[in-house]
């Protein structure tokens, strides 16, 4: 008898060396050797405590007062799984206070959110950090209900220092880091910059806003009473497509655009301050419909424009130079070609290209002034759209870096900074002493 329990206690010391681990070796020694136990006794039913290990003896005595004897092995199995679950609950604690853990948090997050959006327009211009913030942003912001129209409902930003964004977001020192650098000190004390929303409607966009905050007073198409009207269009009004869903035909929906432009514009120029000013802006540019009817109606202006302009090309009278280069792409020879192609696109899957943007100021009678970041030491930096009318004809001021996405300037404090009657700024030398700027103003 005794050699046989000799032989039982050796057998269950080598199963509590194979099953224990380093890191839980106490905790697990007990567990075992009532595991042991529980398969000695079910093999021995005659002799129910006749292979019961110390630990198990020692299980038994803690029992209190007359209270059942539980079966070994159950017991066993039973603290094995909490000691599992233990070891895998201290395990997930500690992942989730890793780098790793946090980055892929992050990443759940930004999918996420990106599948709520996968409807909304595709940003094509900005970096993939900061796309990556703002839908972090809208994702937290959606915890909070909105109480009124907010900056980060805004289409178009607060202003902001032009040399503390080019810090910000060009701290590399690549050439071409350099050079947009360049750029941005040189206007750095002429100009704020207002940010734009980064999709395909972006030049119209910011030209809009420049157009509402800036016009003093009404331009002269605008006050055409048969502006609104567009019965002799409508065939070329069955081709377009709107950014939003209505009912009404698209000629009535294209007259509405069309009333809504001319009302907030009246609106504009009635204002007494540039606070009020800022106020119509404010309640346009939240992303609405309305934003973006005002939109489309820049753009049927300019498709009506284009067929004065090709008119007068066919006649054979004067026009503005870039009307060549338009009408001589081969996917806009005509009007009809040009709404097909390129017009009926923009703000969906492609913005203005340069010639286009020649044809939005024309179409307003205003000069898009344009400062091109990337050519900052050529004479391209300031490129103006179009350029036959830029000594009579109101100035807007934007900013690019790569000819794709606009943002918005707007003049610093009048006490620092002087403009002539035509709305464009006296210069004043860059810091870094010669000026890049080589185009007349």
């Amino acid at each position: 008898m005794s050699s046989h329990m000799c032989h039982e206690s050796d057998s269950g010391t080598k199963d509590v060396q194979n099953i224990q681990t380093a890191q839980f070796k106490t905790m697990n020694k007990n567990v075992n050797s009532s595991c042991d136990s529980g398969r000695q006794s079910q093999h021995k039913k005659a002799k129910k405590d006749h292979g019961s290990t110390p630990a198990t003896l020692g299980q038994k005595a803690d029992v209190k007062d007359g209270a059942l004897e539980k079966d070994a092995y159950s017991v066993g199995h039973e603290r094995s799984i909490e000691v599992n679950v233990a070891m895998k609950k201290q395990a997930k604690k500690e992942a989730k206070s890793t780098h790793v853990d946090s980055h892929s948090s992050q990443q759940h997050l930004i999918s996420t959110s990106a599948a709520e959006d996968e409807n909304s327009e595709m940003d094509l211009y900005r970096g993939e950090e900061e796309i990556e913030q703002e839908l972090i942003e809208k994702h937290l912001s959606k915890s909070v209900p909105p109480v009124a129209v907010g900056e980060s409902q805004s289409s178009v930003l607060a202003p902001e220092d032009l040399q503390t964004y080019s810090k910000r977001e060009w701290k590399g020192n690549t050439t071409k880091s350099r050079l947009i650098r360049k750029g941005y000190e040189t206007i750095a004390n002429i100009f704020d910059l207002r940010r734009v929303r980064g999709d395909n409607y972006c030049a119209l966009r910011a030209t809009l806003f420049q157009v509402l905050s800036q016009s003093e007073q009404l331009p002269a198409w605008s006050q055409d009473p048969d502006i609104i009207k567009i019965e002799s269009d409508k065939d070329l009004i069955q081709d377009w497509q709107f950014p939003f869903e209505s009912k009404r035909s698209k000629v009535e929906l294209m007259e509405q655009c069309l009333e809504l432009l001319k009302k907030r514009l009246q609106e504009a120029v009635q204002c007494k301050s540039p606070m009020e000013r800022e106020l119509i802006c404010q309640q346009v540019f939240v992303g609405l419909d309305e934003e973006y009817e005002l939109l489309e109606a820049l753009k049927f202006l300019m498709l009506r424009n284009a067929i004065q302009l090709h008119s007068d090309m066919v006649k054979g009278s004067d026009v503005p130079e870039f009307c060549w280069l338009l009408f001589a792409r081969d996917t806009s020879k005509c009007p009809q070609t040009l709404l097909t192609n390129h017009l009926r696109h923009v703000g969906f899957s492609g913005g203005l290209e340069q010639v286009e943007m020649c044809l939005l100021g024309h179409s307003l009678q205003q000069t898009i002034q344009v400062y091109r970041l990337y050519k900052s030491d050529t004479e391209e930096f300031i490129t103006y759209y179009p350029s036959h009318h830029r000594e009579d004809w109101p100035c807007l001021c934007l900013l690019t870096e790569d000819d794709r996405h606009y943002n918005a300037l707007v003049p610093k404090s009048q006490t620092s900074t002087k403009f002539n009657k035509y709305g464009r700024p006296m210069w004043n030398q860059p810091s870094g002493g010669q000026s890049y700027i080589t185009t007349r103003l």
